[in-house]
């Protein structure tokens, strides 16, 4: 979306649900879809990645001055698109490379065959478009090794535009808030484990996605654990704004814009020792980093760290600390890039 704005172009993407953004959301910005849900054939219904690939596949014919693909997926549509191409990673197809074999072990045993063949043309057609761009743009500095290690491809680094305005300081409530989506890889049942334990401590818990069924049994009997789903921008900046501290603790992160946001606010970051979390946290001055392979005790032992009063004095720090990724600094950066 910001792209498109900085430089005047048209926006694609492969699906649009309408429903989840505010009327003015767009403004004067009109996505394309191509709606990949409702018009692949009915024989790859199975996959919504299978979905995914067939439409970009067959993009409608283009001709720009230059491309802008962002997302693993869109730069399937390299052969429908003339002119130069540019890649904004925000990190080679995880599915593929470095969490591979978790994603194998997720997967019942009589699908694993069938999971394994779709990897396959997946990876295959991923890198043919990958060797089509003619520049790579990594959005941190862990995306950048993680592209030369499995794609050994040079890249630069723009870290990925955070709205810092959109989230303020707004007081001092008792509770803890985790952002991350619970999934797989954003063990958010790990902090509502330690939770669990600490009875005394409340803790909210934002966001949806595939885990979220099996958060919300965990912590069904918890008088101090709140799970809302997702939220609306406006109740998110409020959440955020009125915290004590933000907990995100992911698998090795691709970057993570929900730290910055909620340094932006004023709150210091519970994170963990790996991925772009080592980008965007200082230890001791914004937030605290955990072990790389957390343990619920090591979530208790950071949240009996991070007091109230704590909190508040890392206050300045993280407000600073989140301007150096705005949206303006993303802007001047990807200008004088392309």
């Amino acid at each position: 979306m910001v792209l498109a704005k900085t430089f005047h172009a048209k926006l694609w993407t492969g699906h649009l649900n309408s429903s989840c953004f505010p009327d003015t959301y767009f403004k004067d910005i009109i996505p394309l879809s191509l709606q990949a849900y409702d018009t692949s054939p009915f024989w790859l219904r199975f996959s919504k990645t299978c979905q995914m690939m067939h439409s970009f596949a067959h993009f409608p014919l283009q001709n720009p001055c230059s491309t802008i693909f962002s997302g693993s997926l869109s730069l399937l549509a390299y052969k429908r698109i003339t002119g130069p191409k540019i890649l904004y990673c925000h990190t080679p197809p995880r599915l593929l490379y470095d969490q591979r074999d978790f994603y194998i072990r997720q997967t019942a045993f009589i699908n694993r065959p069938a999971m394994m063949a779709l990897m396959y043309l997946y990876k295959k057609a991923y890198e043919d478009a990958f060797r089509s761009m003619d520049l790579i743009i990594a959005n941190s500095k862990n995306v950048q090794n993680r592209i030369k290690h499995y794609l050994s491809a040079d890249s630069v680094v723009v870290y990925p535009p955070c709205d810092v305005t959109g989230f303020k300081w707004l007081g001092q409530e008792d509770y803890y808030l985790s952002t991350a989506r619970p999934d797989l890889l954003k063990r958010v049942d790990v902090i509502v484990k330690a939770f669990l334990e600490m009875p005394d401590k409340k803790l909210v818990v934002v966001s949806g996605g595939s885990e979220l069924e099996r958060i919300r049994e965990m912590a069904q009997d918890a008088q101090n654990i709140y799970i809302l789903g997702w939220v609306d921008e406006m109740q998110l900046a409020r959440l955020t704004g009125k915290c004590i501290a933000a907990i995100y603790i992911p698998r090795d992160e691709d970057f993570g814009m929900s730290p910055v946001e909620s340094m932006a606010a004023g709150k210091p970051v519970i994170g963990v020792a790996e991925g772009g979390l080592f980008e965007t946290v200082k230890h001791g001055e914004t937030g605290i980093l955990i072990n790389a392979f957390p343990s619920y005790e090591d979530v208790i032992q950071a949240v009996r760290q991070m007091t109230p009063a704590r909190a508040k004095e890392m206050r300045r720090a993280c407000e600073k600390r989140a301007l150096k990724f705005g949206i303006d600094v993303f802007e001047k950066q990807i200008r004088s890039i392309l």
